[in-house]
C-alpha cells in the first residue's frame, strides 16, 4: 500500500491552511500550464500535507480562469494519493442554511469553457463518474465534522455553474426543482480530473446564501460569501485537522475503484498512442507505466 499524502484545495477565503507545520513552498511545473499557486507542503496533526489556494493568494483567479488539469496534475505529480476540497456553494434547501457543511457525493456539470480531460486524440480514455467522491474519505469528513458536533448532511447533489455570475432566479428555481442541494462554480472539472489521475477525491461544501430563489432572504452577493466564510474558517480548520488525525498511514483502497480509475479505461491501443501526449501524461499513467 501507498503512504497517504492528503491534498487540500481551498476554496474561496481559504487562502492559507491555519496549523500546517513545518511548511516550505515550491512552484510545480506541468505540462498543462501553471498550477493557481505555489503547493505548500507541511504537517498538520502528524501527517503529510500538500495545500493548494484554488483562487491563489488573493483571489486572482476566476472559476473559469482555473487551469484545473495543472492543479491536479502537480498534485499528483508530488504524490498526493487523497484530495479533499473545501468550496462555498449556495443552498436550495430550507434545512441547509449558511453554516452548514455539506458532503456531496454527486455532480451536475453546467460548465462550457473548460478543459474537462487529461486525455483526447491520439489516447482516448473512458473513465467511470457514477460515483464521484471516494466513500471512505467522504464517511471520515461525517465522522470528523459529527464528532466535533458541526451541522453537516451526508451526501447531496451540488451543481455547477460556469460564472462567473450568480444565477438567475428562474435558474435557480430550475435547480431546485431537479432536486439539486447545493450550487457553486468549481467542483468541475475538478471532481473529473481527480478521477483521472486515481486521487481519491471529496468535497466540503461550506453553505454561504440561499442563491436567489429564496424570497424570504437577500440575494447571494461577495460580501454575504465571505462574512459566512470568515465566521466559519475557525470551524474548516479543525475539521480538517480532525480528519487528518484520524487518517490512516497508508492510502486505503478505494470502494468504488477511483484510485485505480484508469484500469480499463484507456481505449486507444499502444502502437497508436500520440507519443506527445504520452510524454503530458507522464505523472497521470505513471501506475499503469509502470506495470
Amino acid at each position: 500500500m501507498a503512504k497517504a499524502i492528503i491534498g487540500i484545495i481551498g476554496g474561496s477565503g481559504l487562502y492559507h491552511l491555519a496549523g500546517l507545520t513545518h511548511v516550505r513552498s515550491e512552484p510545480i511545473a506541468t505540462p498543462f500550464g501553471t498550477p493557481s499557486d505555489e503547493l505548500h507542503f507541511g504537517q498538520l496533526a502528524g501527517h503529510d500535507i500538500v495545500f493548494l489556494p484554488r483562487h491563489g493568494r488573493g483571489h486572482l483567479l476566476s472559476p473559469s480562469g482555473i487551469n484545473y488539469r495543472a492543479n491536479i496534475d502537480a498534485l499528483k505529480r508530488v504524490g498526493v494519493t487523497d484530495l479533499i476540497s473545501v468550496s462555498a456553494c449556495g443552498s436550495f434547501r430550507e434545512d441547509l442554511p449558511p453554516g452548514h457543511f455539506v458532503l456531496v457525493d454527486q455532480f451536475i456539470d453546467r460548465t462550457f469553457r473548460r478543459e474537462t480531460s487529461f486525455f483526447g486524440n491520439g489516447c482516448v480514455a473512458h473513465v467511470s463518474m457514477a460515483h464521484p467522491v471516494a466513500p471512505r474519505l467522504a464517511t471520515r469528513l461525517a465522522e470528523a465534522a459529527e464528532a466535533l458536533h458541526m451541522p453537516v448532511q451526508r451526501g447531496g447533489t451540488y451543481v455547477c455553474i460556469e460564472g462567473p455570475q450568480f444565477s438567475t432566479r428562474a435558474e435557480s428555481l430550475a435547480y431546485k426543482a431537479q432536486g439539486c442541494d447545493v450550487i457553486g462554480m468549481t467542483a468541475m472539472p475538478e471532481a473529473r480530473l481527480a478521477r483521472e489521475a486515481e486521487i481519491s477525491y471529496a468535497t466540503i461544501a461550506m453553505v454561504t446564501d440561499f442563491d436567489c430563489w429564496h424570497e424570504d432572504h437577500d440575494h447571494v452577493d461577495v460580501a454575504s460569501v465571505v462574512r459566512v466564510v470568515q465566521d466559519n474558517a475557525a470551524r474548516v480548520s479543525a475539521l480538517l485537522e480532525r480528519v487528518i488525525a484520524d487518517h490512516p498511514d497508508e492510502h486505503e483502497a478505494c470502494p468504488v475503484g477511483s484510485d485505480r480509475a484508469l484500469e480499463g479505461a484507456v481505449m486507444t491501443a499502444p502502437p497508436w498512442r500520440d507519443v506527445n501526449l504520452l510524454q503530458k501524461l507522464d505523472a497521470i499513467m505513471a501506475r499503469l507505466n509502470a506495470k
